[in-house]
């Protein structure tokens, strides 16, 4: 039966009028996707097309602008309607907020990466009592106020390996400190637990001074990290546990003229920490990729809302093969990035 293609052009301007407007001071939308094509129209009938809001800690740096590439691509190659957003800063807060209106919104699901792992406790469940899936993704909260965890990398085994790269970058002896980003972040503070476990059960010759707090800010790391140099003149190492801090101390040790008697590793994005490995001012950065985990994080919450299970060696087409422990689903291993492979990689 032939269609009528005035009803079909009707159609097609009710769907692409229909956008999610959530402007707020507090926060910025990143992304949504609003036009739909005509094939998209027709598949509405043989699959509903899901809305998935995916929420980062912060908006506006290099590790969760890759991540929403990843969620961008993942929204268009499995026919899912994404929005993703965050706050300006790294505040529950913020977060809290986009959950509302989410809700407000009647979004199939959310995805966040948590400030905090209680306080956003509560709108989360409101979430999940008004029928909407939630899961988080790079930093957990409380289990019961979530399905699954998709993890980048099994923290025992990033916390360790971090431990390794600067153990070995500072012959296993000297002092050494910590800049995290947020320290509500459970994520962060569990890689921070395994890096000092492995330290005092492997090297019993290094010892941790401070743990300073960054809240994922550029310019509070940096003169958070030439503080520690002045306050302690003898130390040897720095790890920043959170993208932002490896490149800020790499240019306070530049700086205060340390280079090469201070070591700097940790977990940043290649496109950061590319110069100052060149200067010999970073020597191991240590991460994932960004856009893989925005890609299978968008992948995941698609199977959940079909009523599929995710199994563990599961396989998720431009991911790979995945590890469930529980209800966390586990990416992969850490990529280090050094001298002789930076310029390999590029997000």
């Amino acid at each position: 039966m032939r269609r009528n293609p005035i009803i079909i052009l009707i159609v097609l301007i009710i769907v692409s009028g229909c956008t999610v407007n959530l402007s707020n001071q507090k926060y910025e939308i990143i992304y949504q996707e609003d036009n739909l094509s005509a094939k998209e129209v027709g598949d509405f009938s043989a699959e509903k097309k899901y809305t998935i809001a995916v929420i980062p800690k912060v908006s506006g740096i290099p590790y969760f602008n890759a991540v929403e590439e990843g969620v961008i691509e993942a929204g268009k190659d499995l026919n899912v309607h994404v929005l993703y957003s965050g706050p300006l800063i790294a505040d529950w807060q913020q977060q809290e907020q986009l959950v509302k209106e989410y809700i407000e919104k009647g979004v199939d699901a959310i995805a966040v990466s948590a400030n905090d792992p209680e306080k956003l406790g509560p709108i989360l469940m409101e979430a999940r009592r008004k029928g909407i899936v939630v899961i988080t993704w790079d930093s957990d909260t409380n289990e019961k106020y979530r399905k699954y965890f998709v993890s980048s990398v099994d923290p025992e085994t990033l916390g360790r390996h971090v431990m390794d790269t600067l153990s070995l970058n500072i012959k296993e002896k000297g002092s050494y400190v910590i800049i995290t980003g947020s320290d509500h972040a459970a994520t962060l503070k569990e890689w921070r637990k395994w890096m000092v476990i492995h330290q005092e059960e492997n090297y019993p010759d290094m010892e941790l001074l401070e743990v300073s707090e960054s809240n994922d800010n550029p310019q509070k790391a940096y003169m958070i990290a030439k503080k520690l140099l002045e306050n302690y003149p003898d130390l040897k190492g720095i790890i920043g546990s959170s993208s932002v801090g490896p490149p800020a101390a790499a240019q306070a040790v530049i700086d205060a003229n340390k280079v090469g008697e201070v070591a700097v590793v940790g977990l940043s994005s290649p496109n950061l920490v590319r110069p100052y490995i060149k200067k010999n001012a970073i020597q191991v950065g240590t991460l994932w990729s960004p856009q893989k985990l925005g890609y299978l994080t968008v992948s995941v919450t698609k199977e959940i809302l079909l009523g599929n299970k995710v199994a563990d060696n599961m396989s998720f087409e431009n991911v790979g093969v995945v590890r469930v422990k529980d209800d966390t689903i586990i990416m992969g291993q850490p990529i280090d990035f050094t001298k002789e492979n930076i310029d390999q990689y590029d997000f």
